[in-house]
């Protein structure tokens, strides 16, 4: 594959591991600034407002610069942000930080899509982000595991610190490997017209709804997997081991289809994900079975990502399409936050741990018919990507 695809991959575990890892290293941060753990969840929530808030505003910013100069200028926030997170001595400033680290992470995602769809040729664009992405998968296999018995053997900051020398390395692959011509300073204006188009909006009201469904359960698979599928705790870590290596496998199938599917392969993976949440809710208390539906899911849900990311691109139909791209990671931080909220509303109710699968039921069906009205509304609009953008040539040198 291109080097610079390598080096989008690297950033994308950065990124991932120092979203992911706090989840498993609250403890040993309330203990380090002498807060409650419910204190320290909530740096989880201030680390999404940063990204909703960084993912229009940087991606905006730096539009007026190549994508190579943007991403390692979002590189460099990322850096700074995880090495004040390493040395906060106060739990207002380690907010603070997180904040700041948050800023880079929708925007990298956004322009890094751009960035890869140029370093392939055009049928092989979907299959280019997904390996950028799976950077982000490969966090929650190897980043978040290591990080959270590194921060339980040692310290806290040792983890973030090392994410900060990640973005270093990151930096240096960027300069070294993602060439200049990959993508050009793009126009503003022609960025925010893209909004005009009402198959853009399609798209980003399928990624909040289709991909609520994935965390109107992944919000509650501990209690999930304890509760219902009587697993003992300390089997959960290696069971979402196994969802992430489910995750990656997604991600990579989702590159190779869906060049040639598009939203159909969409379309047909969220009934898919609708059928595996139905069966996971009436075989949620046989362990080996509610441990393979789960990983099932994982594939099924990741695969859809990239298909999705470059679906809104090609929807954009303007050159670049950085905007509308990290648009698209803004709305998948809502679909993060609109799953989770509905998944508490029916546990909140009384219902028990099944009720979550039945809403990403109803939530993955819901997705479904709107990827296929977006694949219809997207053949009668039809408009060639080379119309939008130029030929991209395959650029770099391969690995």
């Amino acid at each position: 594959m291109p080097r610079g695809l390598l080096a989008l991959a690297i950033g994308a575990f950065g990124i991932g591991t120092t979203e992911f890892v706090v989840m498993g290293m609250l403890p040993q941060i309330a203990d380090g600034l002498g807060v409650s753990v419910s204190a320290v969840g909530m740096l989880i929530s201030a680390y999404a407002i940063g990204v909703v808030i960084g993912a229009p505003t940087l991606t905006a910013f730096g539009v007026r610069f190549s994508p190579r100069q943007t991403l390692v200028g979002l590189m460099v926030v990322f850096v700074v942000g995880n090495a004040l997170s390493a040395l906060a001595p106060t739990y207002e400033t380690l907010v603070a930080a997180r904040v700041l680290t948050a800023l880079a992470h929708g925007s990298f995602f956004g322009v890094g899509a751009v960035a890869a769809r140029r370093l392939v040729s055009p049928d092989r664009a979907t299959q280019a982000i997904s390996l950028m992405m799976v950077g982000l998968t490969l966090a929650n296999v190897i980043g978040v595991p290591v990080g959270t018995f590194v921060a339980q053997q040692t310290s806290w900051r040792l983890v973030l610190g090392g994410i900060a020398v990640i973005g270093l390395v990151t930096i240096g692959c960027l300069l070294a490997w993602l060439p200049k011509h990959a993508g050009e300073p793009g126009d503003l204006r022609a960025e925010l017209r893209a909004f005009r188009r009402g198959e853009v909006w399609l798209v980003l009201g399928l990624t909040m709804v289709g991909f609520a469904a994935l965390f109107s359960v992944y919000s509650y698979v501990s209690p999930i997997l304890t509760e219902l599928g009587g697993i003992p705790e300390a089997w959960v870590t290696p069971v979402l081991a196994l969802f992430g290596v489910g995750m990656t496998l997604g991600t990579l199938l989702g590159g190779r289809y869906g060049d040639r599917y598009g939203f159909s392969f969409v379309a047909v993976g969220l009934l898919g994900t609708a059928v595996v949440l139905a069966a996971f809710a009436f075989l949620a208390r046989t362990p080996v079975a509610a441990v393979a539906l789960l990983v099932l899911f994982g594939v099924i849900a990741f695969s859809l990502g990239p298909v999705v990311q470059n679906g809104v691109i090609e929807a954009a139909r303007v050159r670049g399409g950085s905007l509308v791209s990290a648009a698209n990671q803004g709305a998948f931080n809502v679909a993060n936050a609109l799953g989770a909220a509905l998944g508490a509303l029916v546990l909140s109710a009384g219902f028990d741990y099944t009720a979550p699968m039945w809403v990403g039921v109803v939530l993955a069906v819901l997705g479904a018919g709107i990827a296929v009205f977006a694949r219809s509304v997207g053949r009668r609009a039809a408009v060639p990507v080379t119309a939008a953008q130029p030929t991209p040539e395959v650029v770099g040198s391969t690995a």
